[in-house]
């Protein structure tokens, strides 16, 4: 496992974060169904492997996968030996404040997620969703409250417009209030629209990326067929294959994968996770896990290296999309 530091500040993350949108899960999908009583296994092969990054969100299954969090993986190791990230700002309940990027659900959600974890503080705590109410000056000095009040050490955003980031990051330079290191956005190598305009700007501001679905909902992993289904519990479920989700040019980029893979002597998993590390505004990639070996297999991916011709290869065939935010 290789480890560096996120973004422009002195947080040393592992270069694989393992993202909590699975835990509490169970009976809701088919696949990443864990409670509980499976958790303990994943977050101890995650920190076997070296893993010490680790994701979730409020809203990720109503709460439960930071309470799994809390009654699992903060019992297994010291506090200071892994670095904790959670979001806030998606709507948790029928309370009309009980959403949002204000002060009184800012203020009440973060005492709410500590309980939940179990814990005295949060390494990085994120802007789920911004709303379209609140300013950003109250958002960012609430923040900045947050942070001074040793509740948080961190803050970062998600989701969102790139004009809406700088706002964010603009409004704590000239305040100085505490400034964004993290951007946790979608990006991988068949949807790569967040180059264009989000991640110029967080090359230029100091600010690292913690992407979501950097395998492209495991396609990526090239174990998909055209017709339907795949060799794992999450290629078998999706039900995006024949939508026309993926496109020519994205089986295209995992054909190329997969030859760049079998000369390697790794999977193609592994190349895709590679191909962002080489990125210079990477931090760390936030992978799901459906099977412990999954684990041991990206942080090895942490140790392959690309040529710059091997990247040209795997990005030639994209073609953009439509933005995903709006």
């Amino acid at each position: 496992m290789k480890y560096g530091p996120l973004g422009r500040s002195g947080l040393i993350v592992s270069r694989i974060c393992l993202g909590g949108n699975s835990w509490g899960a169970k009976g809701r999908r088919g696949w990443g169904k864990f409670d509980e009583s499976e958790a303990p296994a994943y977050f101890k092969r995650a920190l076997d492997v070296g893993i010490t990054f680790f994701d979730t969100a409020d809203t990720y299954n109503f709460g439960r996968s930071e309470e799994i969090m809390g009654a699992t993986l903060m019992k297994m190791a010291k506090r200071e030996d892994f670095v904790l990230s959670t979001k806030v700002g998606i709507r948790m309940s029928e309370n009309q404040n009980d959403v949002g990027t204000g002060r009184k659900h800012l203020m009440a959600s973060v005492d709410a997620q500590l309980k939940r974890l179990q814990t005295d503080y949060i390494d990085v705590y994120q802007v789920h969703r911004l709303d379209p109410h609140t300013p950003i000056e109250e958002t960012m000095y609430s923040l900045d409250q947050i942070v001074r009040s040793g509740k948080v050490r961190y803050i970062g955003g998600s989701t969102m417009p790139a004009y809406k980031f700088a706002q964010m990051v603009m409004v704590a330079d000239w305040k100085g209030y505490a400034r964004p290191i993290a951007m946790q956005n979608l990006y991988n190598l068949i949807q790569r629209e967040e180059e264009h305009e989000m991640n110029r700007l967080c090359l230029e501001q100091g600010v690292g990326l913690i992407p979501y679905s950097p395998l492209a909902r495991g396609f990526l992993a090239g174990n998909r067929s055209k017709d339907g289904g795949g060799s794992t519990e999450r290629a078998k479920n999706d039900t995006v294959v024949k939508d026309g989700t993926y496109r020519d040019c994205d089986w295209e980029i995992v054909k190329r994968l997969k030859k760049i893979a079998k000369e390697k002597g790794c999977t193609p998993a592994q190349v895709a996770l590679a191909w962002l590390l080489h990125k210079p505004y990477m931090g760390s990639p936030i992978i799901g896990a459906t099977g412990l070996d999954q684990l041991t297999s990206a942080a090895q991916s942490t140790d392959i290296a690309l040529t710059a011709e091997e990247c040209k290869l795997l990005e030639a065939p994209y073609q953009a999309r439509v933005s995903p935010v709006n």
